[in-house]
C-alpha cells in the first residue's frame, strides 16, 4: 500500500509556492466606521518573542486559482448553505424581532455557536440602530463586518523564533489529518528557507511512521522513527540530533488521542516534559489538528487538549468537505487560540495561512 503511495506522491509535480519573510508585527484589518461596543474578547496572552522573528505568509501562486480563490473554492459547501439562506432572509420585508431570529438559525446552523452568535447579532442590530437602516439587504456587510473583526482576534501566522531547534509538537484526535498536516507544513518551512527535521513519535499506529517517511522522502527531510519505540524516546532523539546538526525546525508527530481517555492525553504530556528537558525553550509551538467536520465538538477537543498541554495554536483540516466553516467563529469566541493553518484540498499546496477577511470573503461571496 505504502509503495503505491509513494509513487503516487511522486507522480504529483511539485508546485511553486513564493513564501517571504515577514517581522512578527500583525497586520490588522482595514478600520471600517463605527464599531459596536460589544467586541470579541482578545486571544490569551502568548509566550512573548522577539521584536523580530520570521512568520510564515504564503503569496499568490501562479495557477489555475490564486490564494483568495483556493480559500474560496475550498468553502464551496460552507458558502453554499449560508449564502443560500441569507439571501432569502436579507430579502425579507423588514426588520423585526422575527427577521433576527431566523438569523439566528442560519447562523447556529452553520455551526457559529450560541456565545458568538448572540454576540454577532446584538453587534448587527447595534449597526443596524446607528446608522438607521430600514433595508435588510443593506445587513449583509453588517454581518461580513462583525464576523471579520471577531475572526481576526484568531488571526495570527506561526512565528519561528530564533531558539533553536524551535519544536513544533503537532497533537490531535486520529483521523484529523496530522500526517499530512505535517507534511504539508514540512513544504512551507522548507520554502522559507528552514532546515527540518520530522520525528515520527506516533508509534502506536504502525502506518503513521511509513506515511511520514514519504513525506519526508518527497521533501527531501529526514525522519526519525523507531519500530515499536517510545514515542518520549523518538522526539527526544530528534531534537537532540537537531541541536546537532544546526536544524531550525523540529515538527514531533504524537499518536492520535481520544479527548475522554485522560491516561492517553496523560502520556502527551510526557512527551512535552521529555522535549523541555532537552531543550529548555521547546516546545515552543503546541498545534493542535482538528477536523472541520467534527463542527462544535471542536471546541471541547480545544477545552481539553489545552488544559492538558497549553494549546498555542491550530489547524483546521478538511474544510473543502464540509458545511460547518462557521466553527472558526465558535472557537474565536469561546476560546480564541490562534488559527495558524486551514486546510482546503487534498493537494500539497492546500495548507493556506488563515487570514479572517479572506475567510469571511470565501464564506459569503
Amino acid at each position: 500500500m505504502f509503495e503505491f503511495l509513494k509513487k503516487l506522491i511522486k507522480k504529483t509535480p511539485a508546485k511553486s509556492n513564493k513564501i517571504k519573510k515577514l517581522t512578527s508585527k500583525k497586520s490588522t484589518p482595514k478600520a471600517i466606521a463605527s464599531k459596536p461596543k460589544a467586541i470579541a474578547s482578545k486571544p490569551k496572552a502568548i509566550a512573548s518573542k522577539p521584536k523580530a522573528i520570521a512568520s510564515v505568509v504564503a503569496e499568490k501562486k501562479p495557477g489555475i486559482f490564486s490564494f483568495s480563490e483556493k480559500i474560496k473554492v475550498g468553502l464551496t459547501k460552507t458558502r453554499e448553505k449560508l449564502g443560500a439562506q441569507l439571501i432569502e432572509l436579507f430579502h425579507a420585508k423588514k426588520i423585526d424581532e422575527s427577521f433576527y431570529e431566523d438569523l439566528e438559525m442560519i447562523l447556529l446552523s452553520s455551526d457559529v455557536g450560541i456565545a458568538a452568535t448572540n454576540m454577532l447579532i446584538d453587534n448587527v442590530k447595534f449597526s443596524v440602530k446607528q446608522n438607521k437602516v430600514t433595508d435588510p439587504s443593506k445587513l449583509k456587510s453588517f454581518l461580513k463586518l462583525h464576523l471579520t473583526e471577531l475572526l481576526a482576534t484568531i488571526e495570527q501566522p506561526l512565528s519561528i523564533n530564533q531558539t533553536y531547534p524551535f519544536v513544533i509538537m503537532v497533537v490531535g484526535v486520529n483521523g484529523t489529518g496530522k500526517t499530512t498536516s505535517i507534511g504539508k507544513l514540512t513544504k512551507l518551512l522548507i520554502e522559507d528557507k528552514h532546515k527540518i527535521l520530522i520525528a515520527a513519535g506516533d508509534t502506536f499506529r504502525a502506518a503513521a511512521s511509513e506515511q511520514l517517511a514519504v513525506w519526508g522522502e518527497r521533501n527531501d527531510v529526514q525522519v526519525i522513527s523507531q519500530s515499536n519505540g517510545d514515542p518520549s524516546a523518538v522526539i527526544f532523539d530528534a531534537v537532540t540530533s537537531a541541536k546537532a546538526k544546526n536544524i531550525d525546525v523540529v515538527i514531533a508527530d504524537t499518536a492520535g488521542r481520544l479527548p475522554t481517555q485522560k491516561h492517553l492525553i496523560d502520556e502527551i504530556t510526557k512527551i512535552k516534559r521529555v522535549i523541555n528537558k532537552c531543550h529548555n525553550h521547546a516546545p515552543q509551538e503546541i498545534l493542535l489538528v482538528i477536523d472541520a467536520n467534527t463542527g462544535q465538538n471542536a471546541i471541547n477537543q480545544l477545552k481539553i487538549f489545552d488544559a492538558a498541554l497549553g494549546i498555542t495554536g491550530i489547524i483546521i483540516t478538511k474544510l473543502d468537505g464540509t458545511a460547518k466553516g462557521g466553527v472558526l467563529a465558535a472557537i474565536a469566541k469561546e476560546l480564541p487560540v490562534p488559527i495558524r493553518f486551514i486546510g482546503v484540498g487534498e493537494g500539497i499546496d492546500d495548507l493556506r495561512i488563515f487570514n479572517a477577511a479572506d475567510y469571511v470573503e470565501a464564506m459569503f461571496e
